[in-house]
């Protein structure tokens, strides 16, 4: 599909310029609603379980098996949108996802069995909603061609990170303030509502591929490509400081006397993420997504260093404000590396493995976290975000040269705004 956007030459490709693509509001507000549930969905759990059991190794366990559903069926979610179309997945996806999160709240709140709660936290994972990477999907298709690509990327980040400003604040708000179950009976409404009029969007939703003859065109599956397997690893290491940090955080805040500050805590973590996430989207950079990746995770590994020694709520607000500054640089050059590297045919699946991989780190961290918690102190939660960037930056510089499309060095050419030379598929 060719680009819509009208770049003319010495045009800055910035937020302004993106934004004024024709018909990018109509896809851009509803999914905005309709994100906002994905960061509700395992603080979520891990409050009305913790209230339930009083366990946050229970809670965490629960929580996590959600997230391991979520990103074992997220590829396949996106696999089928990019077959039969957005809105085909979508509509019977979020009616599923709200029967799903009705139950595991009746469930947790009728003292239901352990089993019974790992049962119901399957499909509620498995049925989330996979908007960020639609989204990024029909930007993909919007901008084919176009230096705007990079600064979408950028934008969509950004967009991410708001969500988990205010989506754990808002549910742990409504979990502390209103009732356990608040938080996630919120998201089942946000999530119906929000997915049903993305879904309605459909002039903008990418084409699903057909062969000359009619027939959907037989596609290789976006893993085969070796660099977004080493860059599904690297948001999976992403994942464990995301889990690790909510567990550690609820955690922690709760055994200063202080569990309403959770939200605060967590939400000053994601600002910083946000923050850096509109610099980077802002910056000229004159060096390739690749180079960029391989200097911001090894400075995430390193921020999340401190983080177990904190023993005081704004040391820890401080800690985790820097270590959200260190997170968007690798998720946008990771979701821009994706263009260069996948099919305009396959990207909402390679969207989806990435936010898949995020998922599963942040349900192994919020597993481990709570393990860790209920057997020591809840600052020994901190040491997962750690140990999960390390390993995660051991195999980023091992196969760091499957990230390089082919005909491509590190090193981009100059250019304007976020942005980078895009190659057509």
């Amino acid at each position: 599909m060719a680009s819509t956007v009208h770049d003319p030459a010495g045009a800055r490709p910035g937020y302004g310029q993106l934004l004024r693509t024709r018909g990018a509001w109509t896809f851009v507000l509803p999914g905005f609603l309709a994100r906002q549930p994905f960061a509700m969905l395992t603080i979520g759990i891990l409050l009305l379980v913790n209230h339930t059991t009083g366990s946050y190794g229970t809670a965490g366990t629960v929580s996590a098996t959600a997230g391991v559903s979520m990103a074992l069926f997220a590829p396949q979610s996106g696999k089928l949108a990019d077959r039969f179309g957005q809105g085909a997945v979508l509509i019977p996806g979020v009616i599923v996802h709200a029967a799903a999160i009705s139950l595991l709240t009746a469930l947790a709140l009728s003292d239901a069995p352990l089993w019974a709660l790992f049962a119901a936290a399957v499909p509620a994972g498995a049925s989330t909603p996979q908007i960020g990477p639609m989204v990024r999907a029909r930007w993909a298709a919007k901008l084919e061609g176009s230096p705007l690509m990079s600064t979408a990327a950028a934008f969509e980040s950004v967009t991410d990170e708001f969500t988990f400003v205010i989506g754990p604040v808002l549910a742990t708000a409504l979990a502390t303030g209103v009732h356990p179950a608040a938080g996630l009976v919120a998201e089942a409404v946000l999530t119906l509502v929000g997915g049903l009029l993305f879904a309605s969007q459909r002039r903008t939703q990418p084409q699903t591929v057909r062969a000359a003859g009619g027939q959907r065109e037989k596609q290789a599956s976006a893993l085969s490509v070796p660099g977004v397997r080493v860059l599904a690893i690297t948001m999976l290491g992403i994942g464990t400081v995301f889990g690790g940090m909510q567990v550690s955080m609820t955690a922690f805040t709760k055994e200063l006397g202080e569990p309403g500050l959770n939200g605060l805590m967590y939400g000053t973590f994601a600002a910083g993420n946000m923050i850096a996430g509109i610099v980077c989207g802002a910056v000229a950079w004159k060096s390739s997504p690749q180079r960029r990746l391989l200097t911001a995770y090894p400075l995430l590994a390193l921020a999340t260093t401190p983080l177990w020694a904190a023993h005081a709520l704004p040391l820890l607000g401080g800690l985790g404000l820097l270590v959200g500054l260190c997170i968007a640089p690798s998720l946008i050059t990771g979701y821009t590396l994706v263009e260069k590297l996948v099919p305009a045919s396959s990207r909402t699946e390679a969207f989806t493995w990435l936010t898949g991989a995020v998922g599963l780190g942040q349900a192994a961290g919020a597993t481990v976290g709570g393990r860790l918690i209920d057997a020591h102190t809840a600052s020994t939660g901190f040491l997962v975000p750690l140990g999960g960037t390390a390993l995660a930056l051991a195999v980023l510089l091992v196969l760091r040269k499957a990230l390089t499309p082919k005909g491509e060095s590190l090193v981009a050419a100059r250019g304007v705004g976020h942005r980078e030379p895009v190659s057509v598929d």
